[in-house]
């Protein structure tokens, strides 16, 4: 394919690409550790519609756009000291009004008195010394909305996946919020995007669904890989396999958006961590491959997962992937 071919070349020539990467949570932040070990050119677009946790109370107390997925991104691609990043990470146990908080979060926000949000995520990354940019898909004071299967309507990010039920649509307010122009730049300019991994509705959609994304996405010349998860969430994407994330996608903004579709295909995971997820409702993501194929996309699926107590993607594995098995 031409698409693939052009990031192909430039990468085999010796040289860095330039990559956009869409997400949120802790997914993107995963790709971001990976991927910086092959590019300095990196562009995180980061979801703002988090209203839970420390974020949510920073967006409700101050009126600024969430902190937490911003700073889980600043950290990934950061050239500092573990120690460093530990104290930014530090979450306080106890203390009026700082139970909860995150040390980084409170940075940024005391960044966004003194210089404004955008100009807070500059300085923030200086300080940290940051390989690439990082950057909101919008400014706009986003939530999402959900309306379920049997009719009720679900406001904000944190609600709906212990709303109980099975999405049939997901949507934004305001309806007029657009793309961040730096982040509709770093698409364009892109010559391989990657959206995902991250929760289905509230991180990819999340993003998706602004208005100019999927305008910007569809005129880039870049490879668009979709990266799909490895563990099903609950309330979000019960009993999900790998076609059926692409065809929510899909429902929502259209066919042929992406190029390939990388999946995870290790399912040999320890029994009792199986047994932990299934007690959290989420089981591993079924790599079925032929649907995809079905569905006109390139597929390719490999061992994606960590080797840590948790299930999830592995940075190395996982950049390894982009860079060896589709570039």
């Amino acid at each position: 394919m031409k698409k693939q071919s052009r990031a192909s070349d430039h990468y085999r020539r010796g040289k860095e690409l330039m990559v956009a990467a869409l997400g949120g949570g802790t997914g993107l932040s995963t790709l971001l550790r990976g991927l910086k070990n092959y590019t300095t050119r990196l562009a995180a677009i980061v979801s703002v519609a988090d209203d839970g946790g420390s974020s949510g109370r920073l967006r409700e107390n101050l009126g600024m756009l969430p902190p937490g997925d911003i700073r889980n991104c600043l950290l990934a691609l950061a050239n500092t000291e573990p120690l460093l990043e530990q104290v930014f990470q530090h979450r306080f146990q106890t203390g009026e009004g700082l139970a909860g908080h995150n040390l980084g979060n409170l940075f940024l926000a005391a960044l966004t008195e003194e210089f404004g949000f955008e100009k807070a995520i500059r300085v923030a990354s200086r300080v940290l010394a940051v390989r690439g940019e990082v950057l909101p898909v919008t400014l706009a004071e986003l939530n999402l909305v959900a309306e379920l299967t049997d009719g009720r309507i679900i406001y904000g990010q944190s609600s709906i996946p212990q709303a109980g039920g099975t999405i049939k649509k997901l949507s934004l307010e305001p309806a007029e919020a657009e793309i961040y122009p730096a982040a509709r730049k770093a698409i364009l300019a892109a010559q391989l995007v990657i959206v995902g991994p991250g929760s289905l509705y509230t991180s990819i959609l999340a993003n998706l669904l602004v208005p100019g994304v999927v305008q910007a996405l569809r005129a880039t010349t870049a490879h668009k890989i979709y990266v799909c998860n490895v563990m099903t969430q609950r309330g979000e994407t019960d009993n999900y396999s790998a076609a059926d994330h692409l065809r929510v996608l899909e429902q929502h903004v259209g066919k042929g958006l992406f190029d390939t579709v990388l999946i995870n295909n290790n399912l040999q995971i320890p029994a009792p961590l199986l047994q932990k997820y299934a007690a959290e409702g989420a089981v591993p993501v079924q790599p079925d491959v032929w649907r995809l194929q079905k569905m006109g996309v390139r597929v390719v699926a490999c061992d994606l997962l960590s080797q840590e107590e948790l299930v999830r993607h592995d940075p190395k594995k996982l950049a390894t992937a982009i860079f060896t098995e589709i570039l």
